[in-house]
């Protein structure tokens, strides 16, 4: 028995368009190979880069660090080490709010 459908005949198919197939596919995996080292190479260096500096015209308290920084349009915002948000406003030296992380039970 045939295992080919019924109206459909055997072909032949040409050695050299295999090849090039072959060949396609090959290259495609390469492709995708080269392409997922680099977004892994991307990530690695991405994640281990440094901590962009304070913006020096942000004055902080006598012997506060800073842990994290963000910015709004009028305001700094900067994370204390000691669990403290400290609002400044855009000339980085008016304190406009400050907020306490402690934990309250």
């Amino acid at each position: 028995m045939s295992k080919t459908p019924e109206g459909l005949e055997e072909k032949d198919v040409d050695p050299s368009l295999v090849r090039y197939l072959k060949l396609l596919v090959t290259t495609l995996a390469g492709v995708m190979i080269v392409g997922l080292v680099a977004v892994i190479a991307l990530l690695v260096i991405r994640l281990n880069a440094d901590v962009p500096p304070l913006p020096a015209r942000i004055t902080l308290p006598e012997g506060t660090k800073a842990q994290a920084f963000t910015q709004g349009e009028n305001w700094f915002a900067v994370v204390t080490e000691d669990e403290r948000i400290l609002i400044f406003a855009r000339d980085g030296g008016t304190l406009i709010q400050e907020i306490s992380l402690a934990n309250q039970e």
